[in-house]
């Protein structure tokens, strides 16, 4: 496959996972950290698992799933930190997406 085949299908897995609103809402909390235009380090954009799970009326094993399909997807990072599970999402993937809607236009 190409690689412009490959950076498409990363798109397609990109927008797929972003299609389910709580996954929507999910990515949008971990990257409202900053305003639009800058970049917040990865400490300031980090939440833990429980953290996400308090804007969302939703049960926590549907937030799990939700995560996982954001983390399989490749749009979002987890790590283990004791007790907490942290999220985060690293600015290589949110100036992946800011290039390609940039070429769209």
């Amino acid at each position: 496959m190409s690689n412009i085949g490959i950076e498409r299908e990363r798109f397609a897995l990109f927008f797929k996972a972003l299609s389910n609103p709580h996954r929507l809402a999910l990515f949008e909390q971990l990257t409202s950290c900053c305003s639009p235009g800058t970049h917040c380090s990865i400490n300031e954009a980090t939440r833990s698992v429980g953290q996400l799970g308090q804007e969302l009326d939703i049960a926590p094993s549907t937030l799990s799933h939700h995560l996982k399909e954001l983390n399989r997807a490749g749009l979002i990072e987890m790590e283990r930190k004791g007790k907490q599970v942290m999220c985060w999402v690293e600015p290589s993937v949110l100036t992946s997406l800011s290039n390609y809607f940039a070429r769209a236009l």
